[in-house]
This record gives structure tokens, sequence and C-alpha cells, in this order.
């Protein structure tokens, strides 16, 4: 077996990918981000992984939105987050 010990989508299935998506930005602004129709009009897993495993390129982007909203949440978890030392000595 291949380990890849810094790739953050390794062992990540679509669909836990996906419903990560969805509980961080909800289906509204997943579909702002992604711009697919399954994303916008009826959203369901189903349907978005249905569309997602048959269109590579809209995997990629949903796979890049999860490693920035990785990114994201790790900045906002920092401690040398910008905001977190101003508000907490207030």
């Amino acid at each position: 077996m291949n380990e890849q010990p810094n790739n953050p989508l390794h062992g990540m299935t679509l669909e836990k990918i996906l419903n990560a998506l969805v509980e961080h930005y909800g289906w509204g602004e997943l579909g702002i981000y992604v711009r697919i129709k399954c994303f916008n009009n009826d959203p369901s897993v189903k349907s978005s992984l249905k569309f997602l495993r048959k269109n590579p390129w809209a995997r990629s982007k949903v796979e890049k939105l999860y490693l920035d909203m990785l990114q994201e949440i790790e900045r906002e978890n920092s401690p040398q987050w910008p905001y977190s030392n101003k508000l907490n000595k207030s």
C-alpha cells in the first residue's frame, strides 16, 4: 500500500468530502463556490455524487474547495490568527 501521510485527500471518499463541505458551507454557499446545477437546483448528496463521479473537472473543483476549507479551518484555529490575540486582550 502506498502511504501518503501529507495528502489530506488520502483515505477520504468523495461522499465524506461532499458531506464535510455541505456541513461547513451549506448547499447555498457551496453552489456559489462551485457553480454546478446539482448544488443549486434541488441539491442532494446522491445526485451530486452521481454528477461528480461522471465529471472529473467538477470533482477537481470540489476537492480543491475541500483543501481550501481545511486550510481556512487550520488558520482560524491557529494561535497566530491575527484577531485571536486582540479579542482575548479586550
